[in-house]
């Protein structure tokens, strides 16, 4: 065994080494304490909306490990051109999802910036048995999407003013639906292996952490992908933003498309989603039954690849 990095800790279950969700410690036997922070700028113009959205996203970390949040702290950057009023609105959209999570807001810090950013630090709990890293694929599992993609795109559409009430309604849904959920179904099913959050990478990018995390390789069902309304319509259009390309730059040694996939099927699974869904992987008996319960719980629940032996590239895309 090499040298260990001077910031070993035994205690220490999961840290920044494969790139998962939020860092897992040791308390005891029975105990660990799952740890994560999340902040960033607008993407709806209603200051309570984006406290909702922001806080969701923040606490969506825990989520994706199996764990529950039990205190949060805000984050937040405001700047001194605009009303204080719409900061108390930003913090009482947050609170509010704060406590549908059952956690409580403990405080939290503030500074001035130009542009309005906010977010959260979030504790939560978990026996460390229950942890679920997003490196712990096994081969024949199927991978269960809980959130429709197209973030992205449809809120560079919204800030253009072309999307319509109803398709902006089912975005800002989407975006503001706690991941409680899905992660409850998860645990009452059992026998998950492994689970991420699907966010600012994309889909393929967060996908790509697990496969490699897992020393393993996804396929993913394009055809089954499930989308946001007016989604396919806008990216054929080219309205994609900027995160999508850098995602696709980042990950084209590790991609294989088969040439029957449209562009912009392959744009949408790259594009950055804020306040994603789950991404599980777990054997297909559980993925099935996981699909059926959180039929109306969560945005969407649909079986949207599979876990293969380690192959060349890290994702097929078929």
């Amino acid at each position: 065994m090499g040298q260990l990095p001077k910031f070993y800790d035994p205690n220490l279950i999961v840290g920044f080494d494969t790139a998962d969700d939020a860092l897992v410690y040791r308390l005891r036997d029975d105990l660990a304490v799952v740890q994560t922070v999340d902040f960033f700028p607008p993407m709806v113009d209603d200051p309570y909306l984006f406290g909702q959205i922001a806080a969701t996203n923040s606490l969506s970390d825990i989520y994706a490990m199996g764990g529950d949040p039990s205190i949060a702290m805000n984050l937040i950057c405001f700047p001194t051109c605009l009303p204080i009023e719409m900061m108390g609105e930003i913090l009482q959209g947050g609170y509010s999802k704060v406590a549908e999570a059952g956690a409580i807001v403990a405080g939290g810090h503030t500074i001035e910036d130009p542009e309005p950013k906010y977010g959260l630090c979030v504790t939560g709990f978990i026996n460390p048995k229950d942890v679920l890293p997003n490196s712990s694929c096994q081969e024949g599992d199927l991978l269960v999407l809980t959130k429709p993609l197209g973030v992205g795109v449809l809120t560079t559409a919204l800030k253009a003013q072309l999307l319509d009430d109803a398709t902006t309604k089912l975005l800002t849904s989407s975006m503001a639906t706690l991941n409680k959920y899905g992660k409850e179904a998860i645990c009452k099913v059992g026998g998950a292996h492994a689970c991420t959050d699907v966010t600012g990478f994309g889909f393929l990018g967060h996908a790509s952490e697990m496969a490699k995390g897992s020393n393993k390789t996804i396929e993913v069902f394009s055809k089954d992908i499930p989308l946001l309304p007016q989604a396919v319509d806008f990216a054929k259009m080219g309205i994609i933003p900027s995160g999508a390309y850098e995602n696709m730059h980042y990950l084209r040694n590790d991609v294989a498309a088969d040439p029957a996939v449209p562009q912009h099927i392959m744009d949408l699974l790259c594009d950055p989603q804020t306040s994603g869904g789950l991404l599980v992987s777990m054997p297909e008996k559980q993925a099935l039954q996981l699909v059926d319960r959180l039929n109306g719980v969560t945005p969407c629940s649909q079986i949207v690849g599979q876990v293969l032996s380690k192959q060349e590239k890290a994702i097929i895309v078929k």
